[in-house]
């Protein structure tokens, strides 16, 4: 068996000689087998090696007794030994979480703890191949999220080091046989045998009927679950990526908008996993009633072509769809309304969010600064409108040879993505872009007879 985890081991490159590494050890087969292992390769590896172990309260004195026991063979193995007590019934019922969720929390706070007093290189656990099939069948029956499905994995980050599985290639049954063979006596919990609890039903009734099918299911299952744990990585980059490309972050007011033809241009595996990347943005802790009903009413809301509307989601936070624009935010951030298309008066004045557009005729047009713009009043088709921009808007300017999308003006003109929904765009009444404030003046598109008579529009804050 040994030989067999360090190939394992080796594969994952999960272990370097000379570290430091903390054993997560409760007394049971798993974890004991685990300390006996690293024991054995320390000076072959030349390994510091620290048992961590914790109490979680549940099982009054037997719990404490199972600590005191780990520490007795630390004592005997010559392992330095930590040891700690959880009061886990009073943070599971202050945090209203299910016993598991809570003991699990306290212990990685623990764990990570050590971590940084001991400066370690890695924790090791002693999972196991039949813990990772039971963790897939779980998530087959609890879960609609792909990513549930990777299971655990073999390594990941943890503190300022990783969380390394070196047993996921073995067997419970090879575990007891391995603590029979090294004369190991582990500590039981009872409550591993009470179906009550999910993992302990598939442990029992789903798992040996797998076996009798395949014997070697856990090779299988954790196969499969390497490579989905890759392609969920990729994917993963490649949904950060797009959410850097196109998603606007307000980080003064957390909120964020996007366009929905361009959120839509992606696949939808992709899209799926920006939509939960915004979430976990805006969120610090993720609702508990958040569910898949929102994240469908997201979709079927993107995939519409109405107008305005909203979708409330759990502790406040409001989508609101204005045509295109989407925006997320939570409801105390929506004192400040996007701005909305409004037609120009000439002359007149118009009010257009935090700015002020004047109109007038004149026939000695001003256009000596980037907030003045004059055009022929012949060429263009009145009225004028404002408006922020829109997808496949394009412009065109004296010198430019064809268009150019607003969308990579903004990019050369470096304006951050916070305010390239906001930014003023002036368009007579086919569309066609005049004026993007501040920015580029354009030409209107109609050829008509110059008739001496100039629109001049100024733009102050």
């Amino acid at each position: 068996m040994i030989e067999k985890v360090q190939a394992f081991m080796q594969q994952h490159q999960l272990l370097k000689k000379n570290s430091t590494v903390l054993i997560g050890v409760s007394g049971g087969p798993d974890s004991m087998a685990l300390l006996h292992f690293f024991n054995s390769v320390r000076e072959e590896w030349n390994l510091t090696i620290i048992a961590v172990s914790a109490d979680h309260q549940l099982r009054g004195r037997e719990s404490l007794s199972d600590l005191e026991y780990v520490r007795g063979v630390c004592d005997k193995w010559n392992i330095e030994f930590v040891g700690t007590s959880l009061d886990v019934p009073s943070y599971k019922s202050e945090e209203q979480l299910g016993t598991q969720t809570a003991a699990r929390n306290l212990r990685y706070a623990f764990f990570e703890d050590q971590m940084y007093r001991y400066n370690a290189d890695c924790l090791a656990l002693g999972h196991h191949g039949d813990d990772q099939v039971e963790t897939m069948l779980m998530a087959f029956v609890r879960s609609a999220e792909p990513a549930s499905f990777a299971g655990i994995p073999v390594k990941r980050r943890f503190a300022e080091g990783m969380i390394i599985r070196p047993f996921l290639c073995l067997t419970k049954d090879e575990l007891e046989v391995y603590c029979g063979q090294y004369g190991i006596i582990p500590r039981r919990d009872p409550s591993n045998e009470e179906t009550i609890y999910t993992r302990n039903f598939f442990r029992k009734k789903l798992l040996p009927l797998l076996k009798e099918k395949n014997r070697n299911i856990h090779n299988t299952v954790q196969h499969l679950s390497e490579a989905l744990q890759e392609d969920e990585r990729f994917l993963m980059d490649e949904a950060e990526k797009m959410v850097k490309d196109i998603v606007n972050v307000d980080r003064e007011n957390k909120k964020v908008s996007f366009q929905s033809t361009e959120f839509s241009a992606f696949p939808h595996s992709l899209q799926r996993r920006a939509y939960h990347l915004i979430l976990n943005y805006l969120y610090e802790k993720l609702p508990k009633n958040l569910s898949y009903v929102h994240e469908k009413s997201f979709f079927d809301l993107l995939h519409k072509s109405s107008g305005n509307t909203q979708i409330d989601f759990p502790c406040s936070l409001k989508l609101k769809k204005m045509y295109k624009t989407f925006v997320f935010g939570f409801a105390d951030n929506y004192e400040k309304p996007m701005p909305t298309p409004a037609t120009i008066e000439i002359p007149g004045k118009k009010h257009w969010y935090g700015g002020t557009i004047t109109a007038f005729y004149t026939d000695s047009p001003d256009d000596r600064t980037d907030m003045h713009y004059a055009c022929d009043s012949a060429a263009v088709a009145l009225p004028l409108h404002i408006r922020t921009r829109r997808d496949g808007d394009r412009m065109c300017w004296k010198g430019l040879q064809g268009s150019k999308k607003l969308k990579d003006i903004f990019i050369d003109a470096k304006v951050a993505l916070t305010e390239r929904d906001t930014w003023p765009v002036v368009v007579d009444d086919n569309g066609t872009v005049l004026w993007l404030v501040g920015l580029k003046k354009g030409i209107p598109d109609q050829k008509m007879e110059h008739n001496d008579t100039y629109i001049q529009l100024i733009f102050g804050r």
